[in-house]
Order: structure tokens, then sequence, then C-alpha cells
């Protein structure tokens, strides 16, 4: 590794400890580069804030569209700079189909906490990566860290894999709902309930606040027939109006009370020790498939193959080898 992207990387580290946001952005922006030298400097810049690393709560949050995601945010957010603590936002958007852009402006919908100077905000593009999760969360998520902040929630799209994909990368898994229960609670997938640590109910005020207590019930039953992700923590369910900001604080003593009980036998440390390598599998995968298809060879092949494979002339599995055979030639 050179001599000046060693540098440039000490550089920003130094800032980055010292809580600097405009260096915190410029971090982010970096490990989001797909600029070889930019990658250069961030893999540099990652492993130099390592040990700066790992100090935070790092909670995932996903939910029904219409749920309020944004506004709960904000909330639970507010509440925590309140308390005293450090928190960031990484927040995933739909990208533009034409620009790749970010099109929800999380930042506009967050007014009062993206003004609170104990909270950063980062809305980042997905990039139309698996699940809508951008391929750098997790490295945006350690430089957060490195920079201060103890509380990490990460906002996923909601849709597709995107719940799967977080749940990997967090300690806390929140699913927020809408208190509609019954046909609301037949169209939410199997896969995605069991990955909830605590499923919280929104907008448990005023007219849909008995209609909040029936579907929390529901939830409750529903939660009682799956088989729970650990031995010491039996997934919760409660109301909340963030609206109201009510409910919020006893939310903040649950998670809480989970850590304390995924601490016993070192549960939550392996998961992260679990995470870590399954992340540098992911990484492995994105990276092997980035350079196969930047290969001149395939990628002087591949629409040829596609277009065999759509017309039955070949087999895809056949396709698949015949690409590989090319990659691997030296």
């Amino acid at each position: 590794m050179g001599k000046k992207i060693t540098a440039d990387a000490e550089g920003i580290a130094e800032k980055l400890r010292r809580g600097d946001r405009r260096t915190l952005a410029r971090a982010i922006t970096l490990v989001e580069s797909v600029r070889s030298d930019h990658r250069a400097t961030a893999q540099a810049l990652l492993n130099i804030v390592l040990p700066d690393t790992g100090n935070s709560i790092r909670i995932g949050i996903s939910g029904t569209p219409g749920v309020g995601k944004s506004t709960f945010i904000e909330a639970f957010g507010k509440l925590l700079t309140g308390a005293g603590h450090k928190v960031a936002v990484l927040t995933v958007d739909p990208s533009s189909q034409r620009s790749g852009g970010s099109i929800l402006g999380d930042k506009t919908r967050m007014e009062e906490l993206v003004r609170d100077p104990n909270a950063f905000i980062r809305p980042s593009p997905s990039g139309g990566s698996l699940g809508g999760v951008a391929r750098r969360t997790r490295e945006a998520m350690l430089l957060t860290e490195a920079a201060g902040f103890d509380v990490i929630l990460i906002e996923t799209v909601g849709v597709g894999q995107s719940e799967t994909t977080v749940a990997e990368m967090v300690d806390v898994f929140l699913l927020l709902l809408a208190p509609g229960g019954g046909d609301e609670l037949q169209g939410i997938k199997r896969g995605v309930m069991e990955l909830a640590d605590v499923v919280v109910i929104n907008k448990a005020d005023g007219d849909l606040k008995a209609a909040a207590a029936r579907a929390a019930a529901e939830y409750k039953g529903a939660i009682g027939l799956m088989r729970p992700k650990s031995k010491n923590w039996k997934p919760k369910v409660l109301m909340v109006s963030a609206l109201n900001k009510s409910g919020i604080d006893k939310l903040w003593d649950t998670i809480g009370k989970y850590r304390d009980s995924r601490g016993v036998d070192d549960e939550l440390a392996e998961q992260r020790r679990e995470q870590a390598v399954a992340w540098m599998w992911s990484e492995l995968g994105d990276s092997l498939m980035t350079r196969f298809r930047s290969h001149k060879a395939v990628a002087a092949r591949i629409k040829q193959m596609e277009a065999d494979v759509k017309t039955a002339q070949i087999a895809p599995t056949t396709a698949a080898e015949k690409l590989l055979e090319i990659f691997l030639e030296k």
C-alpha cells in the first residue's frame, strides 16, 4: 500500500476520532466510491480505525409502508440525544432508476433530528444492490462508531431481502408495524417476523389506540408460535406513538434488557463475530462478481451468452461454466 494512501487515511482517521462531522461525511463518501484510488484509501482508513469501532448498540429498523418510520426514528433519536447519546442514522433510499440517487430525502423528513448536534443522518442510494441495502452500509457503520456515535440506527427500505441483510449487521432488529393486525398479519412474511427481536406497533394513539392493542395481542400470539433466535431472549411486542412520543422510553428500556440478556453466555459478542465473518464472505462475493463482469474477455462474450440462453441454444449452467472458464484462463 502506497505511503500517500496511508498518510491520507491516517489524516482522515485523526479528524474522525475527534468527531469532525465533515470528515465523517467525506469518509462515508470515500467508502461508497467505486474509484480504485478511493477504495484503496477507504480500506486503509477502515483498518486504521477498526480498534475504535464496536462501542455502539447497532439497531436495525424496518417496517411496512406508511407505518411512519421517519417520524418514529426522529422521536427515538431525539429521546436518545436528550439522554446524552450520540446517534447516527444510516438510511437507505430506493434509487432513482435514471440517476441512481436517493429520492426520498430522509433529511427533510427528520427536520428536528437533522439539526441536533448529537445526531448524524446519512441517506445513501441503494444503487440496485440486493434488498435495497447499500453495499457500503457496514463500512459507514464502522466509521460512525469511530467518530464516537454510540447508537447506530439502520433503516431498511422494507422490501425484499433488505430485512435479512440488515438483521445480519445489527445487534437488535426492530419491526415497526401499523395497528392493522388481521389482514396485515397475513401479509407479513413469516421470515420477517422471525427476524424481529422487538415488534413495535406505532400510531398507538387517538382512535387507533384500541386497534393497536388488538394488533399487539395478535402479534404476541404469532410470535409465541415461532422458535426464538436466542435461548436467552423471547421477542417482545410494544405499542408506541411516535407522534405523541409515548412508549419510546419503554422501548429503549426493553433494548437495554435485550442487551443484558444476550450478554449471557457471550451471545451478543459471538453474534458480532459471526457477522464479521459473514461480511467477509459477502464482500468476497461482491468483489469477485465486480471483477468477473469487468474482465475484458468475459465482457466480450456475456451478451452473446445471454442471447443464447434466452433462445435455449445453450443451458444456463453450461453458459455459466464457459464464462467461468474464460475468466480463469491465464
